[in-house]
C-alpha cells in the first residue's frame, strides 16, 4: 500500500513538473515539441528515477537507445508518443495472450504479461503517453535490482541482444560524465584552416586484402597533423587493424560509430571505454596499415574517416562526406565569428 501511494504521488509530481495535468496530452504541436526539449525530458527522467530506482542517466540512456532504433528503422518502429523513444507492438504492450490487444487496464495487462504500465497516474497504461512508455521500459529493466550488473541484466532481458546492453551502458556513461542531455556538438576531424584536402571517395575500389569498396572519406594531410573527435562519444575500439593500421573507433549518442584509421599514433592518455568530446585530440595523421602491426608508408599520409550506423542487430556504413562538409563549414563560420568580436 505504501509503495502504491509513493508511486501515485511521484506520478502526480511528474505531471506537475511537466507543467500539465498528469492525464493531459500536449495541447498543440508546439507544446509537444516543448515537452521533448532537453530540460523537459531531464525533469521526466528525474521523476521516473524516483519511481523506479534507476538513475536518471540510465533512464535517459534507455530512451535514447530506443530513439536511435527508430531513426534506423522508422517504418518498423513508428513513434507512439510525442517524444519518448520506446516502440512496443500491441501484443508486447498488452500481453501476447491478451484477448484485447488494445487493452489499457494496467491490472489486466500485467496479468497477461504485457509491458504496459501507468506512469502518469491517470489509471490507464496508454502507449501514446510518453510517461507511460518511459515507465514501462524503466520498470521492466529495474525489476532485476539496482547495481550496475543488475541494470545490464535488465537491459539484456528486455532486448536479448548484447549490442543493446553495450550501447545503453555507453550512453549511460556519457550522460554521467557530462551531466546533461544536449550532447550533439561536432568538430571537423582535423583542425580547420590547416593544410589538408579531401573529396568524396565513397564506394571507390580497393585492392589490398581482396576486392572491396571504400567505406569512408580520405583526408590527405601532412604526417603528424592532429586528428580530433568529431563528437561526444565513448572509445569503443583502439589499436591495430591490418587494413586501417593504428585506428580508433568512437560510439556517439546517435548510435553511430566513427572510425579513424591510418594514424601515426594515439594520444597516450586515451583508453578504451573513455569518453571524449568534439575537438579532443585522438592521435595524428599517418600512413599505417596494410600489414602486420607497425607497417607504415605503403601510401601517402592521410586520415581515413568512416561512419557506421547500428540498426540493432547489424551495422552499416554510409557516406560521411556530406557530414564532413557540414562540420567543416560550421567550424569555419564559428572561427570567423570569434575573430570578428
Amino acid at each position: 500500500m505504501k509503495k502504491w501511494m509513493a508511486l501515485t504521488a511521484a506520478a502526480m509530481l511528474l505531471g506537475a513538473s511537466l507543467g500539465q495535468p498528469a492525464h493531459a496530452a500536449p495541447a498543440s504541436e508546439a507544446d509537444a515539441k516543448e515537452a521533448g526539449a532537453p530540460e523537459q525530458r531531464r525533469a521526466a527522467y528525474g521523476q521516473l528515477s524516483l519511481m523506479t530506482g534507476l538513475d536518471w542517466e540510465q533512464i535517459a540512456a534507455l530512451d535514447q537507445y530506443e530513439r536511435t532504433l527508430r531513426k534506423a528503422r522508422p517504418k518498423a518502429r513508428p513513434k507512439l508518443g510525442s517524444w519518448a523513444g520506446l516502440y512496443a507492438s500491441p501484443e508486447q504492450w498488452s500481453g501476447a495472450t491478451n484477448p484485447d490487444p488494445s487493452d489499457r487496464n494496467p491490472d489486466s495487462i500485467r496479468f497477461f504479461g504485457g509491458i504496459g504500465r501507468d506512469g502518469d497516474g491517470d489509471g490507464k497504461a496508454d502507449p501514446s503517453s510518453d510517461i507511460d512508455l518511459l515507465y514501462a521500459q524503466a520498470s521492466a529493466v529495474a525489476r532485476f535490482g539496482g547495481t550496475a550488473d543488475d541494470f545490464s541484466i535488465g537491459v539484456w532481458e528486455f532486448y536479448h541482444n548484447q549490442r543493446a546492453v553495450q550501447r545503453v551502458n555507453q550512453f549511460t556513461l556519457l550522460y554521467r560524465t557530462f551531466g546533461r542531455l544536449d550532447l550533439d556538438g561536432s568538430a571537423f576531424p582535423v583542425p580547420v584552416g590547416t593544410d589538408y584536402s579531401y573529396r568524396s571517395t565513397w564506394g571507390t575500389a580497393r585492392g589490398w586484402g581482396g576486392h572491396r569498396t571504400h567505406e569512408g572519406t580520405d583526408i590527405f594531410a601532412g604526417h603528424g597533423l592532429p586528428v580530433r573527435s568529431t563528437c561526444y562519444g565513448v572509445i569503443e575500439n583502439m589499436g591495430w587493424n591490418a587494413y586501417g593500421g593504428w585506428r580508433i573507433g568512437i560510439r556517439d549518442l546517435d548510435n553511430r560509430y566513427h572510425y579513424y584509421a591510418h594514424l601515426s599514433g594515439f594520444d597516450k592518455s586515451l583508453r578504451s571505454g573513455m569518453t571524449v568530446e568534439p575537438g579532443r585530440t585522438l592521435g595524428w595523421v599517418g600512413s599505417s596499415g596494410y600489414g602486420k602491426p607497425g607497417t607504415s608508408g605503403k601510401f601517402p599520409p592521410h586520415l581515413h574517416y568512416g561512419i557506421y550506423r547500428d540498426r540493432g542487430m547489424i551495422e552499416w556504413a554510409f557516406d560521411p562526406y556530406p557530414l564532413l562538409r557540414q562540420w567543416e563549414k560550421a567550424e569555419a563560420k564559428a572561427k570567423k565569428a570569434r575573430r570578428g568580436r
